[in-house]
């Protein structure tokens, strides 16, 4: 696996379950008055408690299609469809790759109570990195790795200790745009980050319905039943540009032991 100079681990989460909470202090958003989020999550009074928090409180990096940070906003406006057609909600995100020593990759089902594409089957995590210091380090794409682990930990339960950051492998990234119903969607650009290790998982049903590691053959019968419509089987968009472009000849690197050969951090891959 690719090699990172050894690094200050980033202190884990807690894990936030599902409850009921008051909003005792304005959320900090860049874009909107308090008066105006708390009226829009008036309008969204049917949003799971625990999602509808995230929306406001946590704050995406905006970025020019050349991954140039240009701004942040909370991850509520990054995600409604109206303000990505108008073309500036553009911001960062990563999507794990988790492998066990056999090769089999850990796809989740998204929760229910997911606001963009509940329900759809992905790989191991996919999220966003904040605007926040620890995870807008440049170098050897640290702030990335960083929010991949704290992320693993939010939603799947696994340790920081059971996913060092340095063991993640950044391959490459993606540019793409995707409608989940008429409200929300996603505009992202996409660091494809791979990992090789047997963990320890315990989901958080907040974030997470459903588990599996799959060998190469068991995610192709997942693809031909999501594409025949069988079981009600989806998958997120973002999966399925990964797996129709990059994923399986990846995969060969990964248990060859020669993944370092397939990075490319160079090229951003537009896939609209």
């Amino acid at each position: 696996m690719l090699k990172f100079p050894p690094i200050k681990t980033i202190a884990s989460t807690l894990t936030l379950r599902r409850s009921s909470f008051i909003l005792l202090n304005p959320p900090q958003t860049s874009s909107r008055s308090y008066a105006t989020v708390t009226a829009a999550m008036g309008d969204d009074s049917g949003m799971d408690a625990v999602q509808r928090r995230l929306m406001f409180d946590d704050e995406c990096i905006l970025l020019d299609e050349n991954d140039n940070v240009v701004g942040h906003d909370t991850k509520y406006n990054c995600h409604l469809w109206e303000k990505i057609e108008k073309g500036n909600m553009l911001h960062r995100a990563f999507s794990v790759f988790l492998f066990n020593s056999k090769y089999e990759l850990l796809l989740q089902q998204r929760s229910a109570t997911k606001v963009t594409f509940p329900l759809v089957w992905t790989n191991t995590c996919c999220s966003h990195p904040l605007y926040r210091e620890s995870e807008l380090i440049p170098e050897n794409c640290l702030g990335v790795r960083n929010a991949a682990q704290r992320k693993l930990l939010d939603e799947l339960g696994i340790p920081a200790e059971d996913v060092p950051v340095d063991q993640f492998t950044p391959l490459s990234r993606m540019l793409y745009k995707a409608p989940s119903d008429g409200k929300w969607g996603e505009h992202e650009l996409d660091y494809l980050l791979f990992i090789v290790r047997d963990v320890a998982v315990n989901p958080n049903p907040d974030e997470v319905a459903d588990i599996k590691y799959v060998n190469q053959e068991q995610l192709k019968e997942l693809l031909r039943k999501a594409d025949a419509g069988e079981e009600g089987l989806k998958l997120s968009p973002w999966f399925r540009l990964v797996v129709d472009n990059f994923l399986f000849k990846w995969w060969d690197h990964v248990k060859k032991g020669t993944l370092p050969e397939a990075i490319d951090m160079k090229t951003i891959h537009k896939l609209m």
